[in-house]
């Protein structure tokens, strides 16, 4: 499968370098460039698929700016945030701003690759791990937000709430279809379903509030009610 892929970052070696290892292993990259902020320069003259974002401090204001104006004047370029190593805010912030996906700056060149792939395809990319760990550390769901998971569970059928847990868990449509034993056309119509019962645009939403609501914990509760 061969990207067409331009490569950002604020360190302009570590950009050169990411092209290079990304042309070796035969995709074609549109172009490199540095600092960061120069990807509203390049997607739109170079109308890449991904856009691999290389950022030395994701946390910091403004920083990932160019991200959301990419997500709103070019959202068939997918982005993909290279970030510090772990960064729990960095991910949230990456996500916040409309990246779908996160690869640690550690990550390998065939990790960065699968990101770019999964991003490109529509999928989360980001390592289940890392989506927990970041979450288990930024949310810490209070009564409010407790309120609103046992009202969402209530809106979920028991195959909906399935759907959630594997995305949770980091599942792609075509595990999801076969946990559930069907097509990957009917995980997809669950997967929609599920998103727009929550009021949420992405899985990672869904993911994220989730995890905010206790929603999943609710549903657990109510499962184990059941006669």
């Amino acid at each position: 499968m061969t990207l067409r892929v331009v490569v950002v970052d604020d360190r302009r070696l570590v950009a050169e370098v990411l092209a290079s290892a990304l042309r070796v292993r035969g995709h074609r990259v549109l172009g490199a460039a540095s600092p960061a902020a120069r990807a509203v320069e390049l997607v739109p003259a170079k109308q890449p698929e991904v856009c691999l974002f290389g950022c030395a401090d994701p946390e910091a204001p403004d920083a990932l700016a160019p991200v959301g104006r990419l997500g709103r004047e070019f959202p068939r370029c997918a982005v993909v945030v290279l970030g510090p190593v772990p960064s729990p805010l960095g991910v949230a912030a990456a996500f916040a701003a409309g990246a779908r996906g996160y690869v640690r700056e550690d990550e390998r060149i065939e990790g960065v690759e699968r990101a770019l792939a999964r991003a490109r395809a529509g999928e989360a990319a980001v390592a289940p791990r890392l989506l927990r760990e970041a979450f288990a550390e930024l949310l810490d769901p209070r009564d409010g937000a407790h309120a609103e998971g046992a009202r969402l569970a209530g809106l979920l059928t028991e195959r909906e709430a399935d759907v959630l847990a594997r995305i949770v868990e980091g599942e792609d449509t075509r595990r999801i279809a076969a946990g559930l034993g069907v097509a990957p056309s009917t995980a997809r119509t669950h997967v929609q379903r599920l998103l727009t019962k929550l009021g949420t645009a992405s899985r990672l939403e869904a993911a994220a509030l989730a995890v905010r609501t206790g929603l999943l914990d609710q549903l657990a509760s109510r499962a184990s009610e059941r006669p």
